[in-house]
C-alpha cells in the first residue's frame, strides 16, 4: 500500500522530467574506467553515504501527532510508527548520486587530486534505460537535492512530501556539489548487475544494505568524458580507449587552468 502510494504521488508529480539534460558524474581513475568498461551506473543503499545525517530519519520531528477521539491510537505510537516507517523507507533506498557541474574544484579534488574523470550523462537517455528495466518498486526518477540549515526539523505530519525530503535534504556545506540523485526503491535484484564491496568479500554474512546495484546503460548515455589535470598520459589513454569504443560520438575534454581566475576550463581533444 505504501508504495502504490509513491507510485501513484511520482506520476502526478510528473519527476520524470522531459527535455535533455547533462548531469555529471565525478570519478576517480579505477572507477571511472570500470563505468566505461560495463556501461552501468552504481546506485548505493541510502544508509551508506559518508555524511552522517544524509537521509538520516532523526531530520524530522514525530513529536506533534494529530490528536485521536479518546487518544486512540495514542500519539506516541503514531510518532513511532512515523519514524520507524522513516527508517523502513531509507533503508529500501537506492541512490545514484550525479551533479549539475563538471567544473567543481572541490569536487575535482576529492576524485584522486585532480587525477580522476568526470563523465557527462545525458539524463533522459538514463532515465529511458532505468524505466524500461523497471529497476524498483518504483519507476526510477530524479530529484535535486536541497541544501538547508539542518538543525530546523520538518514537521513529518504536515509535510505532504516528507519521505522525499527525507531522500533530498542535505547540510548547506554540501551545496558546492550541486547534487541531482536518481533514485529508486526496492530495486529489483534479478534485473540489474549487483556487487558486494571488496571488504566484504571474505565476510561469511554481509548485510544487504551494504551491496551496490549496476543497472546497465546504453551507449548514448554517455555525452561527454572530463580528464583531470593531472591524470597520466597512459591512463588517459585507456580512459579515452574505452569511452570511445562504447560511445564514437562522445565529447572527450581535457580540463585546465584558467589563467585569469581561480576556475577550471576545458579544452575539447580533437580525434
Amino acid at each position: 500500500m505504501y508504495f502504490s502510494y509513491i507510485f501513484v504521488s511520482l506520476q502526478k508529480r510528473n519527476l520524470i522530467s522531459m527535455g535533455t539534460t547533462i548531469l555529471y558524474k565525478y570519478l576517480d581513475y579505477n572507477g571511472g574506467l570500470m563505468m566505461l568498461t560495463n556501461s552501468n551506473l552504481q546506485f548505493t543503499n541510502a544508509t551508506k553515504f559518508n555524511d552522517p545525517f544524509d537521509c538520516h530519519p532523526a531530520l524530522f520531528d514525530y513529536s506533534k501527532a494529530p490528536t485521536n477521539e479518546r487518544n486512540w491510537p495514542p500519539a506516541d505510537f503514531i510518532s513511532s510508527m512515523g519514524e520507524n516507517r522513516m527508517e523502513n523507507h531509507r533503508n529500501d533506498t537506492w541512490i545514484c548520486s550525479l551533479s549539475k557541474v563538471y567544473d567543481s574544484l572541490l569536487m575535482w579534488a576529492y576524485y584522486n587530486g585532480h587525477k580522476g574523470i568526470c563523465i557527462g550523462l545525458n539524463k533522459e537517455a538514463v532515465l529511458k534505460c532505468l524505466q524500461n528495466g523497471f529497476y524498483g518498486h518504483v519507476i526510477p526518477f530524479d530529484a535535486e537535492v536541497k541544501y538547508k540549515d539542518i538543525s530546523h526539523k520538518l514537521d513529518y505530519f504536515k509535510d505532504y512530501n516528507s519521505w522525499t525530503d527525507l531522500l533530498t535534504i542535505k547540510a548547506k556545506d554540501w551545496a558546492h556539489e550541486k547534487e541531482v540523485r536518481l533514485i529508486t526503491i526496492e530495486p529489483a535484484w534479478v534485473r540489474a548487475g549487483r556487487e558486494i564491496p571488496e571488504e566484504f568479500k571474505k565476510e561469511e554474512l554481509v548485510d544487504w544494505k551494504e551491496v551496490r546495484h549496476y543497472p546497465q546503460l546504453t551507449g548514448d548515455c554517455f555525452e561527454s568524458l572530463f580528464l583531470g589535470i593531472k591524470m597520466d598520459s597512459d591512463k588517459k589513454e585507456q580512459i579515452i580507449e574505452a569511452a570511445r569504443k562504447l560511445n564514437p560520438k562522445i565529447k572527450i575534454y581535457q580540463m585546465k587552468t584558467d589563467s585569469k581566475a581561480f576556475k577550471l576550463k576545458e579544452e575539447i581533444i580533437e580525434r
